[in-house]
């Protein structure tokens, strides 16, 4: 695996978060990469997102701190509300708070920014290859690992599927098993910040629970937009994409009698970005790869947005993998630490993120008990999720 230039040759399937995020980790350890990424141009579609200290600290280490710190939002905490009265229910600091406990910030960011954060870095590295409009359609392992890219067929020492939930590579590896609808259906929408009376919203990453659903909203673009995610049980549609249009007068039925701040957010929503896609997730896998051929990210462990830490998890993995394969004196010996490494934490947090999607919605005394909770928690429950080190990882596993 190595060569007068370079640690080795790794191919990436997947150009999105995870597969940036690998490409760069990897190109910072010595490793040459050659990412494939099926839709004809770098970019993601969809809002906001929020990056906690945990992964943060991997962006940071990569040089990407100016040009996040240029377009993300800095919030200065989180807090959960009654879906009626707007009572704060539970709240905890973020802000300086988090930068001083954890030695990274908390961002709230739009999706498209940070892949176009993640490209601008990946063009401006000579170790990495981007290839656009080039899906992945099969491997062999041989000696070298060999994928099939239209006609063509491409070479290297290992190859990461970051393909995301309906990955290719996993359908190869442990066959092509179909995701499972968890029953909630989740609306995303914008609202440009210029439409909403000064002082709606605070900034803050606000959770307003309710029966059966749950709204929640953040500032993205330093404060010039607000992101609203609206997740409501669902049953009869069950369509998993992200471009799916939603209607307006349905999102307004399904939050009919909710707080007059959640109508006028929804009445301000830009509806040319108001969109609902069917959330779907899988159990956690007892193995991610074979050889010197792994997973990464969604393709591995899909994760529920309820604890806002599916871009996270991949992060982490990158960082996680470019180290173990740094250290390995072998590529599936690298891939198998990794993976040892990494699927307790990300089973830890699909499981949770579960969790929280039955929390957010109780009823009656059972959601009086969950708010009487939240307000004695703070932050003390993020403390474990905030501080895991994935640049140490692999060092000290």
């Amino acid at each position: 695996m190595t060569s007068a230039k370079a640690k080795g040759r790794v191919l990436i399937a997947g150009g999105g978060i995870g597969g940036l995020t690998a490409a760069l980790c990897l190109a910072k350890a010595g490793f040459e990469v050659a990412l494939f990424e099926q839709a004809a141009e770098f970019g993601e579609i969809g809002a906001g997102i929020q990056l906690s200290p945990n992964c943060t600290r991997v962006l940071h280490h990569l040089g990407l701190e100016p040009a996040l710190r240029a377009c993300a939002f800095l919030p200065e905490g989180t807090e959960f509300r009654a879906w009626k009265s707007g009572k704060v229910v539970g709240a905890s600091p973020l802000g300086r708070t988090v930068r001083a406990r954890y030695g990274f910030p908390y961002y709230h960011i739009h999706r498209g920014d940070l892949l176009r954060v993640l490209v601008e870095a990946a063009e401006g590295s000579s170790a990495i290859e981007l290839n656009s409009a080039c899906a992945v359609t099969g491997f062999e392992q041989h000696g070298r690992v060999r994928i099939a890219v239209g006609d063509a067929v491409h070479a290297g020492d290992a190859l990461i599927g970051a393909d995301g939930i309906h990955s290719t590579v996993r359908a190869q590896l442990f066959g092509d098993a179909a995701p499972r609808f968890t029953g909630n259906v989740a609306w995303r929408a914008l609202v440009p910040t210029q439409r909403l009376p000064a002082g709606l919203v605070r900034p803050m990453s606000t959770a307003w629970w309710g029966p059966h659903k749950h709204f929640v909203h953040y500032y993205l673009r330093s404060g010039t937009l607000v992101n609203c995610v609206c997740v409501v049980e669902k049953t009869g549609w069950e369509v998993e994409s992200w471009t799916e249009r939603g209607d307006f007068e349905e999102l307004k039925r399904d939050f009919a009698g909710w707080h007059e701040d959640i109508q006028t957010l929804i009445d301000n929503t830009d509806r040319s970005s108001l969109h609902k896609w069917a959330l779907h997730d899988r159990a956690p896998m007892a193995r991610w790869g074979e050889g010197a051929v792994t997973l990464l990210g969604d393709a591995c462990h899909p994760t529920l947005p309820f604890m806002a830490q599916g871009a996270a998890m991949a992060i982490e993995d990158a960082a996680v993998l470019a180290g173990c394969l740094a250290a390995a004196d072998a590529v599936p010996a690298g891939l198998q630490r990794y993976e040892d490494l990494r699927r307790k934490r990300t089973a830890r947090i699909q499981s949770g993120s579960r969790r929280n999607a039955q929390l957010f919605h109780l009823t009656g005394i059972k959601a009086w008990l969950r708010n009487q909770a939240a307000r004695r928690a703070g932050g003390r429950t993020m403390d474990g999720l905030f501080r895991y080190d994935a640049l140490e990882a692999a060092q000290a596993g």
